[in-house]
């Protein structure tokens, strides 16, 4: 399909208001435009009961977290979301919408991670934050008002990717149990070039060029790509996973891993739910209050996430 007419317009206006691709800024500059860019776009309208701030102990010191609680009575659901950003930008501030739609619309607690963030804290920080905070959630439940038996990991792109990590680290864990991982278009493998990479490196808000400058900071001085931690779809054992969703775009460099990791799921008797949004790009997802095409998968997300909970 071609591009979607209201997300060509959207790109086009971000050139002509002059902005620079991410590789072309030093990370704290790229964090800068990338908080500015969502603070220009409208936020989520959907009520909640409250919106706190907290932290969390991790294996380097506090995490901090923002724990959005729905109305109504408890206990309820709980989605530990986890940001995307390539593990060098995005914030809890940059995300509340998406967290806050969440929250109201699926009736979930969303425990929303500030994971460490590369190139300051490279590979292993962020998966061991998101453990980290997966972990105190299932311990602490009560304390949130929550199911410790209906507890969801998620997360976009860079956080699709520890998403999965966490839920196979559970499972290697013995637990928390986790009853769903919700994957919007996944970075899941270390240094291969696919077709869509290649298809779409440029024009589309994410480039392979600013791929490689997010890999390089969060890769750090990893050398096993071949580390599940690193890239999920290196895996040798995918089965006993809870049930995935994986969504892709179009226009996404990342488009064929994660279709390539929905796939290795299935393959491995895990339950998925996968599709490929036809003529949408990279980050749609995080721009659901203005274009069309990423409030479908906002739309699909909640009911599936529905699903999972009552099932």
């Amino acid at each position: 399909m071609p591009l979607d007419a209201q997300i060509a317009g959207f790109l086009q206006q971000l050139e002509a208001a002059g902005a620079q691709p991410f590789h072309a800024l030093p990370p704290v500059e790229a964090r800068e435009a990338f908080s500015k860019l969502n603070a220009m776009l409208p936020g989520s309208s959907a009520p909640v009961a409250s919106i706190d701030n907290r932290s969390v102990p991790g294996p380097a010191g506090e995490i901090p977290v923002r724990v959005y609680t729905p109305e109504g009575d408890g206990p309820f659901p709980v989605l530990v979301y986890i940001h995307g950003g390539g593990f060098v930008i995005g914030s809890l501030d940059d995300y509340e919408p998406v967290c806050q739609e969440l929250c109201s619309r699926v009736g979930c607690v969303v425990v929303s991670v500030d994971y460490r963030l590369a190139p300051e804290h490279p590979f292993p920080a962020a998966p061991d934050d998101a453990f980290a905070v997966t972990q105190w959630v299932a311990g602490h439940a009560v304390e949130l008002n929550a199911d410790p038996a209906r507890i969801a990991v998620g997360g976009d792109s860079a956080g699709g990717n520890l998403a999965a990590v966490v839920a196979l680290r559970a499972r290697e864990a013995g637990g928390p149990a986790l009853v769903g991982q919700l994957l919007i278009y996944p970075t899941v493998q270390a240094g291969e070039v696919t077709p869509s990479i290649e298809e779409n490196a440029e024009g589309y808000l994410l480039t392979r060029a600013d791929m490689e400058y997010f890999f390089n900071h969060y890769a750090g001085q990893e050398t096993d790509l071949n580390n599940p931690d690193l890239a999920p779809l290196r895996s040798d054992n995918l089965g006993g996973l809870p049930p995935a969703w994986v969504r892709t775009c179009e226009f996404d460099p990342l488009r064929d891993e994660g279709e390539a990791y929905a796939q290795a799921l299935e393959a491995a008797g895990v339950p998925v739910s996968a599709r490929r949004i036809d003529g949408s790009i990279h980050g749609s997802w995080s721009f659901f209050t203005v274009l069309a095409l990423g409030g479908v998968m906002m739309d699909e997300a909640v009911e599936w996430l529905k699903s999972r909970f009552t099932a």
